[in-house]
């Protein structure tokens, strides 16, 4: 199976047999008949591996805690104990008539019975003296594993496995020394050994299965203990030191350490291989696989710890060993948090230069009991800031008070003051040692989060960065910190709004290159809501785009724009987008408040280009204050580079003399065909049966669009222009504006008559009626019907291109011309396509 042992040679066992490897589970991998089958099943496919098993079991799920309300049950004299009592005895005799019916479970059956009389006469005791001592406690406690262990070996045994079994209160000796437990090694080792030498001899190379109790084990008085919190971590490495195992293999119900919490993080990742200092850190500031302190044996022999799921044991799951492979990609391996805790912070000038302040404060914080998690000193030693679990936090301050009393009082010491709730989330990785900009992709992570740090620590060893922060900051700090680190760079989250012609072929196009994009250029796309007039779909994780429709179509929830909001801009990811596929003008007039919450904005939406000039500057001042990225290239020419050229010329110091251009595509086809000598009506129901207008044509009819068009060019050029004063010429005369559209379209013919006489002057000469718009610094912009040389780019444009004319101080007895396809959903998509993939050009440089 994969990831089920190490490639290193065996170096054997001293007596001669195969090297061992040590399986512990759980009390989830054993909580039911069912799961503890299939731990048998996970044993016997590891035994054929060749190693010998030394499989360390704790109690089935949830037994210690009954025991040990077993326990206060008595001291109580509380009359259910006998019912809790009963219960706990059939629960486990189900299991074993389950796995062992009949004569096969009829010495596991009797040794239960046996334990539970024993069992039963603790807890008399218990109840006469209303007391439950530490020693008699450790014995309830523990009954659990030794059960537990007897049918799994029992189970094994049935399976036809060379199966023996080992009592850890007959063999491990322990010593207390609070608030650790002290293995007596070498008593320890004698008694495995005398174990070891009584087994049945098996045939040479045969491997041995031996089932060991978790958990528990004896004091040097022969008394039965427990190892504490993760007491069955703490046997298996124990029993991997004793037996110079290859491996120790800990079953658990996820799939190895993870990069942070997959409950606050839902990015977090598998991390495949650590080394026993990463996986200490990240113990000790709450990544709950493995405890610090079980670790330390296996550690002393170098042993590996391999974490695996007992409910997906395909799955690869984490190493941890002495040394691994460096990351430059990855120098962080994973980040946690602990919470809550207090900030205490005790400043006064009397502190600076004097001996023995820090000594005395964390004398005096010891001898109130006060655990200190974190120290920061500022190097002027004006300051100590410290934090301590949530609940110390003001006996903390009431030591530090009385500890420098004196002080205090001539006015060395000015202050000490409690701040919380905070929390402290720790990046933790060896790769993070030497390793440049490691800080300033975590501290720029947390304030792009908006996430205010409260004090900074940092070991020499370079491991481990820590800060303190705002409980109420803590799931966005650690989201938005793992998203440095762990999310490409150029990974943003997508809020599509609008599903029409545009924004469908925009998903479209999205759909077809997001898997290319991500392997070839790291470009990480995630559309994680679209919302339209009628609906919204939101995905966590992101939705596909291929399958955007089926998706939409599924979705019945109602829009909503500030849940869309709140959902799109996560901190799970470091950037996020609003594409804006509308004519909306109230989005628009939404676009300094998306700037100010986070979003970058792109959009063919021309409202906030041509917005009053009041507004337009404040959408462009916003974007500039909040350091997000406006990109609207597609507002004037669809997918042609007309803004970013413009943009380019004005600000390598160029000066623009005139822009004039055919910028809407709609009026491009219909004057190219009229030259063709096709009828207006007719060329107008062409060009609708081809989607090249908008709903009602008389939008396009009438000049506005254009005339928008322009007012976005010539603010780019610097020109303070506002809508209103643009000259437009409306191609629709004054009574046919306001019709119904049916009976507009029955009105072509008028319209042909009318627009008779506007375009014969523009033919005389043997020119060619052109609609322009034109951008002058001198002379003014205008929109306008003209007669244009037939042999001019603007006269030879065919279906429906765009055709701009720069003449600028460079570029002025040849003007620069951008010229291409300027109508069509595809194109325009296209543009805007373009646009996304330039933000995440600028994000992925940082900037």
């Amino acid at each position: 199976m994969a990831g089920s042992t190490l490639n290193a040679a065996s170096p054997g066992s001293p007596d001669g047999g195969p090297g061992w490897i040590v399986h512990k589970f759980g009390g989830t991998s054993l909580g039911t008949a069912d799961r503890i089958a299939h731990v048998a099943d996970l044993v016997k496919k590891e035994l054929a591996g060749g190693r010998s098993l030394a499989v360390v079991v704790s109690a089935m799920s949830g037994v210690t805690d009954r025991l040990l309300k077993l326990a206060s049950l008595a001291e109580q004299r509380d009359p259910a104990l006998e019912e809790h009592l009963g219960k706990l005895r059939v629960d486990h005799l189900a299991v074993i008539d389950r796995l062992l019916p009949g004569e096969a479970g009829k010495d596991v059956r009797a040794a239960i019975e046996a334990d539970l009389g024993d069992l039963r006469e603790i807890l008399r005791g218990v109840g006469l003296l209303r007391e439950c001592s530490e020693r008699a406690r450790d014995y309830v406690a523990g009954v659990g594993e030794v059960w537990s262990s007897m049918i799994m070996a029992g189970v094994l045994r049935g399976a036809g496995l060379p199966v023996d079994r080992i009592d850890a209160r007959r063999l491990l000796v322990v010593e207390h020394a609070q608030p650790t437990v002290n293995v007596v090694w070498e008593v320890s080792r004698a008694n495995l050994d005398r174990f070891r030498a009584a087994l049945p001899p098996l045939p040479p190379g045969t491997p041995r299965v031996v089932v060991c109790t978790g958990f528990v084990a004896q004091t040097p008085a022969g008394v039965a203990t427990i190892l504490g919190r993760n007491g069955s971590d703490y046997s298996a490495a124990i029993f991997g030191h004793l037996l110079d195992a290859e491996q120790v293999v800990i079953w658990t119900d996820v799939d190895g350490v993870m990069s942070a919490d997959p409950n606050k993080v839902p990015e977090a990742v598998l991390v495949p291989e650590l080394t026993y200092r990463e996986a200490i850190e990240l113990a000790y500031f709450g990544a709950k696989v493995l405890h610090p302190g079980t670790m330390g044996p296996a550690i002393a022999k170098s042993v590996p710890i391999l974490i695996r799921n007992t409910f997906r044991p395909e799955a690869p799951g984490s190493v941890v060993k002495y040394r691994t492979a460096l990351d430059a990609e990855r120098p962080v391996k994973g980040f946690a948090t602990i919470e809550p805790i207090s900030l205490v912070n005790m400043e006064g000038t009397g502190m600076m230069g004097v001996p023995g302040i820090a000594g005395r404060l964390f004398d005096a914080l010891h001898a109130h009991g006060i655990s200190v998690i974190m120290i920061s000193q500022a190097s002027s030693e004006h300051s100590i800031c410290f934090a301590v679990p949530a609940a110390q936090g003001q006996a903390a301050k009431a030591a530090a008070e009385e500890a420098f009393a004196a002080e205090m009082l001539h006015g060395k010491v000015q202050r000490v003051e409690v701040t919380g709730p905070c929390a402290i989330l720790a990046a933790v990785g060896e790769g993070m040692a030497g390793t440049t900009g490691v800080s300033a992709r975590f501290f720029g992570a947390l304030g792009a989060a908006g996430v205010n740090i409260r004090a900074i620590a940092q070991g020499s060893s370079e491991r481990n960065i820590s800060v303190v922060i705002d409980a109420a900051d803590a799931v966005r700090g650690l989201r938005a910190a793992h998203a440095g680190f762990y999310l490409s760079r150029q990974a943003i989250s997508l809020g599509i709004v609008g599903t029409g012609n545009v924004g469908g072929a925009l998903l479209d196009q999205i759909g077809r290159e997001v898997g290319r994009l991500r392997e070839e250029l790291s470009i990480d796309l995630r559309v994680r809501g679209i919302l339209t007039r009628k609906k919204m779909l939101l995905d966590e994780r992101g939705l596909d785009p291929a399958r955007w429709r089926d998706s939409l179509a599924a979705s019945t929830r109602p829009p909503d724009l500030e849940a869309f909001l709140a959902h799109v801009r996560t901190d799970s990811i470091p950037h996020a987008a609003v594409i804006d596929c509308t004519p909306s003008t109230d989005l628009a007039a939404r676009y300094p408040d998306l700037f100010t919450r986070g979003f970058h904005v792109i959009t063919p939406n021309k409202r906030a280009g041509s917005a009053p000039l009041a507004d337009y500057r404040r959408i462009r001042e916003t974007a500039r204050r909040c350091r997000r990225h406006f990109l609207y290239e597609t507002t004037v020419c669809a997918g042609l580079p007309v803004i970013g050229t413009l943009h380019d010329l004005v600000q390598t110091g160029d000066t623009l003399i005139r822009a004039e251009g055919m910028f809407s595509g709609t009026l491009s086809f219909l004057f190219s065909r009229l030259s063709a000598g096709a009828g207006f009506a007719e060329a107008l129901r062409e060009a609708m049966a081809k989607g090249f207008t908008e709903p009602d044509p008389r939008d396009d009819l009438s000049g506005t669009d254009v005339a928008r068009k322009v007012v976005i060019l010539a603010r780019e050029a610097g020109l303070p222009l506002e809508l209103a004063e643009v000259p437009v010429l409306n191609l629709v005369p004054e009574e046919l504006r306001a019709l119904p559209l049916p009976d507009f379209l029955a009105a072509l013919d008028r319209l042909e008559d009318h627009l008779a006489g506007l375009l014969a002057p523009c033919r005389e000469g043997g020119r060619e009626p052109r609609y322009l718009g034109r951008v002058d610094p001198r002379e003014g912009t205008r929109v306008e019907l003209v007669g244009v040389p037939r042999d001019s780019l603007f006269a030879l444009a065919t279906g429906g291109d765009n055709v701009v004319s720069f003449r600028t101080r460079r570029y002025d007895a040849h003007p620069l011309v951008v010229m291409g396809p300027g109508a069509g959903p595809e194109v325009t998509a296209a543009g805007v396509f373009a646009d996304l993939l330039r933000l995440c050009s600028i994000i992925g440089g940082g900037q």
